[in-house]
């Protein structure tokens, strides 16, 4: 995938450059910075609990999205899930996609973190950078609402885009999926993006993990492989990894780490939280019918976990061919590893590029579903440093 079709060095004919910011709502040409003299008059914007406001609303001209950055003031778990981002193309009725903005800009979790990907990046942890590009035929339109309780004091953003862009019949329209399972259901693969129907490219996604550590405690919960149904696969996908680690590059576990295509930007060992991602920009995942991604929840003891599961008394239990099987995790067992079926808190957002401006995916999940059970980070100073 390429960020730019030309050369830095050509200017493509008919095409310009426009920024939409607080100081230029409508990205018009000439008329940006007038408040207060253009002495930084408009930077941001408050927005009260249940406020809506329309961040781009550009009609009539094709163009591409080349970035989105956006900072704000309170940064707590319930802002992060709890403030939603709707995407409009080619003036669509609904919305295209709808995400939670921290999800969506790979802040999962409820929980800011210093990464720098292909895709997405913050630098200090204080911000939300995407770099997706995002074609357009007729126009596009972004909506923020905050569906959190809580106020948010200042909201800024700079959507960087071009108009004009002369873009070939097959050029697909961006798209996200958040989902959430809070718990997942024993054996029931996770759904990273659920059956979708089209021709298109799968970009990848982020994850975030609450391990049950009240059924589980401290146990390895990282066995579960990612399968990717493409193009009528049924019972058994075209595409199977290894294993959840492996997925993203690494292996036997997963430490804090963050690459341009994979990592695992939060790893939080003693609270058993975890946000890991993958990009696939070298190695592409193309569909022409549809496309399913799941991933398996499944665990492994250890030598160090294996006595404390047995402690806990919880019923663990393994699939064999013949079925599921309960395992005795006493000393009588000499297995000093295994992988057992587990049951956590799993939360995604996957991107795609699809030949229509709608998905027809679920809508997003209501804000107290997403942000029950979240703790996130620690407020340090009044100025919402995370």
């Amino acid at each position: 995938m390429h960020f730019d079709d030309k050369p830095l060095f050509i200017v493509p004919d008919g095409v310009e450059s426009r920024w939409i910011s607080p100081e230029n709502f409508a990205g018009a040409k000439g008329v940006a910075a007038q408040k207060n003299h253009g002495r930084k008059g408009s930077p941001c914007f408050p927005m009260k609990p249940g406020e809506t406001r329309i961040l781009a609303d550009v009609e009539g001209t094709s163009g591409t999205i080349w970035r989105f950055w956006v900072t704000i003031h309170n940064r707590s778990p319930r802002m992060l899930r709890g403030l939603r981002l709707d995407f409009y193309w080619d003036g669509v009725a609904k919305p295209s996609f709808s995400v939670p903005i921290g999800d969506f800009f790979g802040h999962g979790l409820g929980r800011m973190a210093t990464f720098q990907t292909a895709f997405f990046t913050s630098p200090e942890g204080r911000s939300f950078n995407c770099y997706i590009p995002m074609p357009f035929r007729k126009g596009f339109k972004i909506v923020a609402t905050n569906e959190s309780d809580e106020l948010q004091e200042a909201f800024y953003y700079d959507i960087d885009y071009t108009i004009g862009d002369k873009h070939p019949a097959d050029a697909l329209y961006f798209h996200a999926h958040y989902r959430r399972e809070n718990p997942t259901t024993m054996q029931k693969d996770y759904h990273i993006l659920p059956k979708l129907n089209g021709k298109g490219r799968f970009l990848g996604t982020n994850i975030g993990v609450i391990a049950n550590m009240q059924l589980y405690f401290k146990a390895w919960w990282g066995e579960g492989e990612v399968k990717v149904y493409l193009d009528g696969d049924k019972e058994f996908p075209t595409l199977c990894g290894t294993g959840t680690e492996d997925y993203i590059g690494t292996g036997w576990g997963q430490g804090q780490y963050a690459h341009l295509y994979q990592g695992c930007h939060i790893a939080d060992h003693d609270n058993f939280q975890y946000c890991f991602y993958r990009y696939h920009v070298p190695e592409p995942v193309y569909f022409h019918k549809d496309i399913r991604v799941i991933i398996q929840q499944i665990g492994c003891w250890t030598p160090d976990s294996k006595p404390l599961l047995h402690a806990l008394g919880n019923k663990i239990v393994q699939q064999h061919e013949e079925g599921l099987v309960e395992v005795d995790l006493s000393p009588k067992n000499p297995n000093e590893y295994g992988g057992f079926e587990r049951q956590d808190d799993w939360s995604s957002c996957a991107y795609f590029y699809l030949n229509s401006p709608e998905n027809k995916l679920s809508e997003l999940d209501p804000v107290e579903k997403r942000v029950v059970g979240l703790t996130g980070n620690i407020q340090k100073d009044g100025l919402g440093v995370w």
